[in-house]
C-alpha cells in the first residue's frame, strides 16, 4: 500500500475491543496502523520554513514491522518453514480487523488517509513541549509565594500613588479618562485573594504562533473585593484601581531583591490601555527557574473576584458608564466597548471551565481548535511581528466559541429575539473528527454574515440563561456571545476584518472541496504563510496617520474605545467600508501586533503607519457612479447623511432614464485611471473624515502603470496628432480590414472564409498599448520612436479542389493570392499600402510557409497576414512518412533524410502557426474579457521578463500567457465548471496582485514536473476528452519547461525552442530576487522600478548598441529621453530628417542583429536581450569551449592555438586549440557596424 502501513508487534486481539477511533486519538494513542512518531523537526517554526519541509509519514516505529502478506493471524504464531521463509526473515501477517477499521475511519472521517497522517504529524509540532516545563512550574510556585507575601499599601490619591511609583521607575498605566486632583476616591493594594492558572497553557490547547512569538502562560491574579466599590464601573474608576494594583506588583517584581530573575513589562492588547497586562520574561541564567528554552512568557491578568461589589447588570452593552460633566441634559450614549473591557475581568475562570468541559466531552476538540488556530495564524488572524489583521489579537475565545457553537448549537430564536434568523443552528454532535470540526468551522465562517445576524452560543448548563437580552447588543457591530453568557467575544472586532475572515474561509473551503484527491491541499491550508500582502490584496494603501485628525471628534467615542488612536482607526475602517460598499469583497486594516513596553511607559505606542488592503469585486469595483437618494427625498435624513458623507463630491444629477438622484461621479480619462477608482475613494474619504491628506495615502498602482506606457514626451506627440491608440482602436482597425478583405470576393479566385487574429495586440496582452503610425506623425517623431509593430493574421479561403498537391506549388499559389489581394486592396482603398513579403532571410526551405502580405492602413496600422491551407498538413505528413502502415524498422534507409527533416520542420511551423495559434488567441482573448486583471497581469509579466532579457529570445509570449492563466484558472489536473467557480473566487482583481502571484509561482515552481493549465475549459470538450489530462515531465525536448493544456498534452508547443535548463534556473533566481524586493512594501521602501532593473554583472561580455539607431528605444523601461531630445545645429532641420522614409512594419535592427548573432554563434555563447527597446546584449560563453582541445576541421567555433602552461606564455601548442574570444568579439563588432557602440568584457 502507498500509505506505508506499519503494524506493531504488541497488538491486542481482545474480542471485546470496540470501535472508538476518536477516543483513541484524544488520548494520544494513535492506532497501530498509523505511526505515532512521524513528526516534523522539533525546531521548525510554521512561519520560518515548515512549508518547505516534506512530512516524513512512512517512518517505522521502534518495534514495528512492515506487513507484506498472509502468514500469521493476530496473536497466533504460525509455524516457520525455511523453505517458505528464508533464514532471518519474519513471517508476514495480515492487518487485523481493528487496523482495517482504523483505515476505514481515516478515509471516512478525514479527507483521506494521507491527510490524517499529515495532521497527526503536524499536531505535535505546533504544541509546546510540556515535558520541558519543570523550570516553569518551579517559577510559578515561586511567583505564587512572592505575590502572597507582598505587603499592603494604604489607600491614597491616584496621582499621589502614581508619583510614588514613578520615583521607582514604574509608571501607572491609567486609561482615559485620567484621574485629576479633584478625584475623591483612592487606590490601594492588598495581597491577592486568589491566584489561578488559566488560559490555553494549563488546558494544553496552546498553539505555536508566528514569527517566534512566545507561548503565553496566563496567571489570573484575583484582586481583593474590599479594594472596590459599587460604582467603580463609572468613568474608568475600576481600570484606574486595577492599573495601580498592577503597577505595585510590577514595581515589586522589578526589584533586584525580589528573587524572580525575570524582565517585567507592560503589554496592551490592540493598543487598548484598559487591557494592559503584566508580562514576565525570563533572563537566561541557567537556574532552576530559567524557562527560557520553553520559549514561553508569563502574563499576569488582574481580575475581579466573583463576589465583586460591581453589579453585573450595570455592565450591559446598552448601558452608559461614562458620565459627561459638560452637559447634564444630553442623552446618555451606550458604551459597549468600555463595558466589554470591564466584563473581561470576570471571564478568565468561567472560560477555563468552559474549554475544559468541551475538551473532556469532545475528544477531537483540542485537535480541531489547534488546526483552526494554525489556519488563522498563517493568515494573520493573531499576533505576529509582520502585518496582521486588526481586531484578532488576544481573541482566543472567539475560536473556542465557534467550535462550541458547532458542538452545542445555538440558543433558540425565541430566547434570543432580535437580529436572528428564522431557525437556530443545531449541534453537529460530539463524535466528529478534528478535520470534520475544522471544516465545519470554515463552513460557518464562510457562510455567516456577522453584520446581519447575532449569534448566541447555547450553554451546556440546564439553568443557564444569557444575562442580557439580544436588544442590548445592538450597539455592537458584530455579536457572538459565548457559552458562559457573559460577553460578546467580537466586541471591538471591525466588520471589515470579519469580511476578510469570511473571504479566506471561503477560499480554503473551495480548495478542500474541489481539489482532486490526487492534489494535496494540506500545505496550502496549514503550512504556507499567507500573510504576503502583495499576493493577498488587489490594492494596497500605505496610510501615514501622523497628520490625522477626525472631522467630527467625539469625546464619548474616544472614551468608549479607550484611546484617541483606537477611535480614529474605528472611524477610518467603518468609513472606508461604507464608502466602498459592494466594490470590495473585503477590506482589511493591517499593522503589527502590540509589543511589550518598559514599565516606565504608561501608555502603549501605536504604529503611525498602517496598511489598508482591498480585495476587489471586479463586477462593481470600477463603476463610475455611486447613486444616493432621489431628488424627491432632498430633505430626508438619508439625503442629508449622503451629502455629509461624500462632501463636495455629492451632487444632483439627471440620468438617461429620467431619474434625478443624489450621486457621486468619478471622472476618469483612461482605463488606467478607472482602475484607480477604489483608491481614489479611499483618499477622498480619509481626507474628509479623518483629516489625512491625499499624499499621505500611497498606493503603487501608478508606478506599475507607468511601466506599460510610452515616455510622456513621446506620448504627447501621439496625442497632439490625434493618433488612434489602444486595444480598442487596434480591434476596430482589424474589423475594418476584415470587412475590406471580404468585400473583395469578386476580385479573388476564392472567397475569404475567415480572418483570424493571432497577434498579442489583438488579445489585449501586448506589454505596451498598440499604436498606429500615420504618415503625418512620422516626421514629428524622433528616430528612436518610429517602430511600427505588425499584427499577425491568418486568412482562410473557402474549400477548393483546384489547389495543387505539390508543396512547392502551394507556396507559389500563395504568392499569387497575395499579389492579387494587395493589388485589389490598394485599388479599392487609396492611401492603403500592401506589399508581399517572402521569407525572413534565414529559412531557405521551399516547402515551409514563408509568404505573407504586409498591409499598412490609411490610419497607420500595420498587419501581416498569411494563408492557411489545410491540405498542407496532409502533404507534409506524407513527406515525412509516405508509408505509415509499414513498421519503422523496415523503412530504414528509404527516402531522403534531408527532405524528411525539412518536412518535419515545416509541419511544426504549420501546426504552431495555423492550428494552435488561432485557438490559443481565442482562449486568451476570452480570458481577458472574463478576468479584468488578466490582461494587465500578462502585460506586467511580459514587461518584467523583457526587462530581464528573457522574453521572446528564450521565453515565448504564449507560454507567458499560459503561466498567467494558471494563476487565474488554477493549475494541476482539475478543469471544468467546478474549477472555474473556484478560480473566479480567488482570482486576482488587479494586475499588481496578479503579477505578484505569477512571481510567486515562478519562485516555487518545480519546472521539472511540468504544469497543466485548463485553458480551454469545456469549450472543446469533445476534443479534450480524447486526450489525457496529464502533467508531463519536462526536458523531453530542447525546452525545459512543459506547460500543457487540453489541446497540447505534451506541453511543448510553445516551449520547444526554450527556455532550456539554464534559462529555467535563471528565471527562478530572478523570481526569488523579485519576491524579496516585493517584501519591501511592508517597510515602505518598495521602488517598483527596481523590480525591472536587470543586473549585468553575471554576463561575461555586454554589447552596447547605439540608442539613436534603434527605432523602438523609446520602449525601453529605462529609456533616456536625452537620446531623442538632443538639439542639432539647425533647429528647423530636425523636423525634416527622414520624413520621406515610410515606416517598415516590424523593422527592428537590434532584433535582427540579435537573431543573426544567436544563429551564427549558437554553439559559442548564450545571448540575452530586451526585445522592448533594449540597447544592450548580454552573453555568456559556453564553458566547455574554454578548455583546450585537439584541433579539427569544422570544429564549430572560432579557435586559436592554446598557450602552453609549462613554458613561456608566448609559446603555443599547435595541437591544442581554445575559443578565440577576441576574434569572436571583433567579428561581432564588424557584423554590427553602425549599430554596435562598444563591447564591454567583464570576465
Amino acid at each position: 500500500m502507498a500509505l506505508g502501513l506499519k503494524r506493531k508487534r504488541n497488538i491486542s486481539g481482545s474480542a471485546d475491543a470496540k470501535r472508538r477511533h476518536v477516543e483513541d486519538e484524544s488520548e494520544g494513542n494513535p492506532r497501530a496502523t498509523f505511526p505515532s512518531d512521524a513528526e516534523l523537526p522539533e525546531d521548525d517554526e510554521l512561519g520560518g520554513g515548515a512549508e518547505d519541509e516534506e512530512l516524513s509519514l512512512d517512518e517505522e516505529s521502534e518495534d514495528g514491522e512492515e506487513w507484506g502478506g498472509v502468514g500469521e493471524e493476530a496473536g497466533v504464531s504460525a509455524p516457520t518453514n525455511s523453505a517458505t521463509h528464508p533464514s532471518g526473515s519474519r513471517p508476514k501477517v495480515p492487518p487485523t480487523g481493528e487496523e482495517l477499521r482504523a483505515i476505514k475511519d481515516a478515509t471516512e472521517l478525514y479527507r483521506s488517509s494521507s491527510f490524517k497522517l499529515q495532521i497527526d504529524a503536524l499536531l505535535p509540532n505546533i504544541r509546546p513541549k510540556y515535558s520541558r516545563s519543570a523550570p516553569l512550574d518551579h517559577f510559578l510556585l515561586a511567583l505564587h509565594k512572592f505575590l502572597l507575601n507582598l505587603p499592603p499599601v494604604s489607600p491614597r490619591h491616584p496621582l499621589a500613588g502614581s508619583r510614588e511609583l514613578l520615583e521607582k521607575g514604574v509608571a501607572v498605566p491609567y486609561a482615559p479618562p485620567l484621574p485629576t486632583e479633584d478625584t475623591n476616591w483612592k487606590v490601594g493594594f492588598e495581597k491577592p485573594s486568589e491566584i489561578v492558572l488559566t488560559g490555553s497553557w494549563v488546558l494544553k490547547t496552546a498553539v505555536k504562533a508566528k514569527d517566534g512569538v512566545k507561548y503565553t502562560v496566563d496567571v489570573a491574579v484575583v484582586m481583593p473585593e474590599n479594594l472596590f466599590q459599587e460604582k467603580d464601573y463609572l468613568n474608568g474608576r475600576y481600570f484606574h484601581k486595577r492599573a495601580y494594583y498592577m503597577a505595585v506588583i510590577a514595581a515589586a517584581i522589578a526589584k533586584k531583591k525580589s528573587g524572580l530573575n525575570v524582565e517585567a513589562s507592560y503589554e496592551s492588547v490592540s493598543g487598548d490601555p484598559r487591557l494592559t497586562t503584566l508580562v514576565l520574561r525570563p533572563r537566561p541564567d541557567g537556574s532552576a527557574d530559567d524557562f527560557t528554552k520553553l520559549n514561553a512568557q508569563v502574563r499576569l491578568l488582574f481580575v475581579l473576584p466573583s463576589t465583586s461589589p460591581i453589579t453585573i447588570s450595570r455592565l450591559s452593552p446598552s448601558r452608559s458608564n461614562i458620565r459627561s460633566s459638560t452637559s447634564s441634559t444630553s442623552p446618555e450614549l451606550p458604551t459597549p466597548l468600555y463595558n466589554a473591557a470591564l466584563l473581561l475581568s470576570l471571564t478568565p475562570k468561567p472560560h477555563l471551565l468552559t474549554v475544559h468541559a468541551l475538551k473532556e466531552s469532545v475528544p477531537a476538540f483540542a485537535d480541531a481548535l489547534a488546526l483552526l488556530r494554525v489556519w488563522a495564524h498563517q493568515r494573520g488572524y493573531g499576533a505576529g511581528n509582520h502585518l496582521c489583521i486588526r481586531g484578532f489579537e488576544g481573541r482566543g475565545m472567539f475560536w473556542v466559541s465557534v467550535l462550541a457553537l458547532l458542538i452545542n448549537g445555538e440558543e433558540p430564536p425565541q430566547a434570543a429575539g432580535f437580529r436572528k434568523s428564522a431557525s437556530k443552528r443545531r449541534p453537529l454532535g460530539k463524535g466528529l473528527s478534528s478535520y470534520q470540526l475544522f471544516k465545519a468551522a470554515l463552513d460557518f465562517l464562510a457562510r455567516h454574515d456577522f453584520g446581519q445576524e447575532a449569534i448566541f452560543v447555547k450553554s451546556t448548563k440546564l439553568d443557564a440563561a444569557h444575562r442580557f437580552s439580544s436588544q442590548d447588543y445592538n450597539a455592537h457591530e458584530a455579536v457572538l456571545v459565548d457559552a458562559d453568557s457573559m460577553i460578546n467575544v467580537l466586541a471591538g472586532v471591525p466588520l471589515s476584518s470579519l469580511d476578510m475572515l469570511r473571504y479566506d474561509a471561503r477560499i480554503t473551503l473551495d480548495i478542500l472541496d474541489h481539489a482532486p484527491i490526487t492534489d494535496d491541499p494540506f500545505q496550502y491550508v496549514f503550512l504556507k504563510d499567507q500573510r504576503d500582502i502583495a499576493t493577498r490584496f488587489d490594492i494596497i494603501a500605505r496610510v501615514d496617520l501622523s497628520s490625522a485628525k477626525l472631522h467630527n471628534p467625539s469625546a464619548h467615542s474616544i472614551l468608549d474605545h479607550g484611546s484617541t488612536y483606537n477611535a480614529l482607526i474605528s472611524t477610518l475602517i467603518s468609513t472606508i467600508r461604507r464608502g466602498l460598499g459592494n466594490r470590495t469583497k473585503a477590506v482589511a486594516v493591517l499593522h503589527p501586533s502590540s509589543q511589550p513596553r518598559p514599565l516606565s511607559n504608561a501608555q502603549p505606542a501605536n504604529p503611525s503607519v498602517i496598511y489598508i488592503g482591498l480585495v476587489l469585486d471586479t463586477e462593481h469595483a470600477f463603476r463610475l457612479v455611486d447613486h444616493g437618494p432621489a431628488a424627491a427625498e432632498q430633505e430626508t435624513e438619508a439625503a442629508k447623511d449622503f451629502r455629509e458623507f461624500w462632501g463636495d463630491k455629492a451632487e444632483l444629477r439627471r440620468f438617461k432614464d429620467g431619474s434625478i438622484t443624489e450621486s457621486v461621479v468619478w471622472e476618469v480619462k483612461n482605463a488606467d485611471e478607472r482602475g484607480h477608482i477604489p483608491s481614489t475613494i479611499v483618499r477622498h474619504l480619509l481626507h474628509r473624515h479623518c483629516g489625512i491628506k491625499p499624499d499621505a495615502v500611497h498606493t503603487w498602482q501608478s508606478e506599475f502603470d507607468s511601466l506599460l506606457r510610452l515616455p510622456p514626451s513621446i506620448a504627447s506627440v501621439y496625442q497632439a496628432g490625434s493618433v488612434p491608440a489602444g486595444f480598442k482602436a487596434a480591434m476596430a482597425a482589424f474589423d475594418t480590414l476584415v470587412k475590406q478583405i471580404k468585400a473583395l470576393d469578386e476580385e479573388l479566385p476564392l472567397a475569404v472564409l475567415n480572418v483570424s487574429p493571432i497577434a498579442e495586440g489583438l488579445r489585449y496582452t501586448s506589454p505596451l498599448n498598440p499604436v498606429s503610425l500615420p504618415a503625418n506623425v512620422v516626421s514629428a517623431l524622433p528616430p528612436a520612436a518610429r517602430y511600427l509593430a505588425p499584427m499577425e493574421l491568418v486568412i482562410e479561403f473557402e474549400k477548393s479542389a483546384r489547389w495543387p498537391d505539390d508543396l512547392r506549388a502551394i507556396q507559389k499559389i500563395k504568392l499569387a493570392f497575395f499579389e492579387r489581394l494587395a493589388s485589389a486592396l490598394m485599388t479599392a482603398h487609396p492611401g492603403l499600402s500592401a506589399h508581399v513579403a517572402v521569407g525572413d532571410g534565414v529559412t531557405t526551405s521551399e516547402i515551409q510557409d514563408q509568404a505573407a502580405i504586409e498591409v499598412i492602413t490609411t490610419d497607420g496600422w500595420a498587419f501581416r497576414a498569411r494563408i492557411w491551407h489545410d491540405r498542407e498538413a496532409t502533404l507534409l505528413e506524407r513527406a515525412i512518412d509516405d508509408k505509415p502502415h509499414v513498421p519503422k524498422h523496415l523503412k530504414q534507409g528509404e527516402g531522403d533524410a534531408r527532405e524528411r527533416a525539412l518536412a518535419a520542420a515545416a509541419l511544426e511551423v504549420y501546426t504552431r502557426r495555423f492550428v494552435h495559434a488561432p485557438r490559443h488567441h481565442r482562449a486568451v482573448a476570452a480570458l481577458s474579457h472574463r478576468f479584468t486583471a488578466y490582461s494587465g497581469t500578462v502585460r506586467l509579466v511580459k514587461r518584467w521578463l523583457a526587462a530581464h532579457w528573457l522574453l521572446r529570445g528564450h521565453i515565448s509570449e504564449e507560454v507567458v500567457e499560459l503561466l498567467c492563466a494558471s494563476v487565474f484558472l488554477g493549475s494541476g489536473s482539475s478543469s471544468g465548471p467546478e474549477s472555474a467557480v473556484n478560480a473566479r473566487a480567488s482570482a486576482p482583481g488587479s494586475k499588481e496582485r496578479g503579477f505578484a502571484q505569477v512571481v510567486e509561482l515562478l519562485k516555487d515552481w518545480e519546472w521539472e514536473k511540468g504544469l497543466f493549465v485548463p485553458l480551454y475549459g469545456n469549450t472543446d470538450a469533445a476534443t479534450s476528452s480524447e486526450k489525457p489530462r496529464m502533467t508531463p515531465a519536462a526536458g523531453t525536448r530542447q525546452g525545459a519547461w512543459s506547460v500543457a493544456t487540453e489541446m497540447d498534452p505534451d506541453g511543448h508547443m510553445w516551449t520547444s525552442a526554450g527556455p532550456d535548463a539554464i534559462v529555467a534556473r535563471r528565471v527562478g533566481v530572478i523570481a526569488r530576487a523579485t519576491w524579496d524586493c516585493l517584501h519591501n512594501i511592508e517597510s515602505s521602501q518598495l521602488d517598483v522600478k527596481t523590480l525591472f532593473a536587470h543586473p549585468t554583472e553575471h554576463y561575461e561580455f555586454v554589447v552596447q548598441l547605439d540608442p539613436a539607431a534603434l527605432p523602438r528605444y523609446c520602449q525601453n523601461v529605462n529609456a533616456d529621453a536625452s537620446v531623442w531630445t538632443k538639439k542639432g545645429k539647425y533647429a528647423n532641420l530636425r523636423g525634416t530628417q527622414d520624413s520621406s522614409d515610410a515606416p517598415l512594419p516590424g523593422f527592428d535592427p537590434a532584433q535582427l542583429l540579435y537573431d543573426d548573432l544567436r544563429r551564427v554563434y549558437k554553439d559559442t555563447f548564450m545571448l540575452f536581450s530586451d526585445p522592448l527597446g533594449g540597447d544592450r546584449f548580454g552573453a555568456v560563453w559556453d564553458p566547455t569551449l574554454k578548455n583546450s582541445r585537439p584541433f579539427r576541421v569544422l570544429g564549430g567555433f572560432s579557435s586559436t592555438p592554446a598557450r602552453k602552461e609549462s613554458e613561456k606564455s608566448k609559446d603555443k601548442d599547435k595541437a591544442l586549440v581554445v575559443l578565440n574570444e577576441q576574434g569572436v568579439l571583433a567579428e561581432i563588432q564588424r557584423i554590427g557596424s553602425g549599430l554596435v557602440r562598444k563591447i564591454l568584457v567583464q570576465h
